[in-house]
């Protein structure tokens, strides 16, 4: 099927779920808004996701679904009576195909996956295994003969963000120094270096870097950046509780991330802050971070790496034993450049 521009006056790109899969598919949105100027664009998804896109420039609004309170039946008819003339899906599982469905656009885009591929009227080939993430987005604009005008993804960081931000590093006395952040959350356990290593981390990049530590955690992790904290030797600071907006700006202000492959990895490269990413059972050519220089630091002595197991059957050896001496290189050699 062949898109009429003519009959897209409203269009929903609908990505739920995890903080930096909606991130990655912000690359979409300048291109729909070039190609469609005087459209409605919105974008659905998911509560934890939702600071993401708020205050994108080329976005209307956005649609929260809470799964919590919302059923999935109510999230259809939420956005049927919004008559859509386009609906693009970027995530493609059976909720958001089933949404996309009945939806009753004209044109509904999505990817070829299992049954869920009936849902949708203009099909996008899945190249996730062989491209990054990013591309795996655009391929759904390049499929409806969109010009493809930004790569990058976009985190709008508001002024109240930076005013707070502004004011812990003046609190801090962090202005004007070197300052490391560390991440040691991650959406999977798997994902997740150990706590005793990013101790050791911190306290070699303290005393070799002459850098200020600032240990990064959102809900459900303080406990293990207080461990953290706990472990090392040399000073280091919790950043305060912090929503997305928030924690872009701090990291915006840091010289550099450590961290596992995660949302704020990928926060941290959209507003500019160089990376150090840790990664095991994900591939980082095709989630890895884009658009800030970046190292990548793996266990190369495993020929299992980027298996996607959220469960190791042999004990996450990737993780388990990555040493201290490994990242700590990587650190390195961003820190020279």
């Amino acid at each position: 099927m062949t898109v009429d521009p003519r009959l897209v006056k409203n269009i929903l790109v609908v990505k739920l779920r995890a903080i930096g899969d909606v991130l990655l598919s912000t690359v979409v949105l300048k291109s729909l808004r070039s190609a469609f100027p005087e459209a409605r664009i919105d974008f659905l998804t998911e509560r934890p996701s939702r600071e993401v896109v708020e205050g994108n420039p080329d976005l209307d609004s956005v649609l929260v679904f809470d799964g919590r309170r919302e059923s999935g039946v109510g999230l259809i008819l939420k956005v049927r009576r919004r008559r859509y003339d386009m609906v693009i899906d970027l995530f493609g599982n059976p909720r958001s195909a089933l949404v996309t469905l009945g939806s009753g656009a004209r044109y509904r885009v999505g990817y070829r996956f299992g049954w869920r591929k009936h849902c949708y009227n203009i099909l996008t080939e899945p190249r996730g295994d062989q491209l990054h993430n990013t591309d795996f987005n655009l391929d759904a604009v390049r499929r409806i003969g969109v010009p493809v005008l930004e790569t990058l993804p976009h985190f709008p960081v508001s002024s109240e963000a930076n005013e707070f931000a502004k004011a812990f590093f003046e609190k801090e006395h962090l202005a004007g120094k070197r300052v490391v952040a560390l991440n040691p959350g991650g959406g999977w356990s798997t994902k997740r270096w150990r706590i005793p290593q990013f101790a050791a981390l911190g306290d070699l990049i303290s005393k070799t870097h002459n850098s200020e530590i600032l240990i990064v955690w959102g809900p459900g992790e303080e406990k293990m950046a207080a461990e953290i904290q706990d472990l090392m030797s040399a000073k280091a600071m919790l950043i305060p509780p912090s929503n997305l907006k928030q924690l872009a700006a701090i990291l915006k202000r840091c010289n550099l991330l450590v961290t596992n492959d995660s949302g704020p990895m990928h926060i941290a490269a959209a507003v500019g802050t160089p990376v150090v990413a840790i990664f095991g059972p994900t591939n980082p050519e095709l989630q890895g971070p884009v658009g800030v220089p970046s190292e990548i630091v793996q266990n190369e002595k495993l020929v299992c790496l980027g298996c996607n197991y959220t469960i190791c059957p042999i004990g996450n050896p990737c993780m388990e034993e990555l040493g201290v001496e490994e990242v700590f290189a990587g650190v390195g050699r961003m820190l020279a450049k």
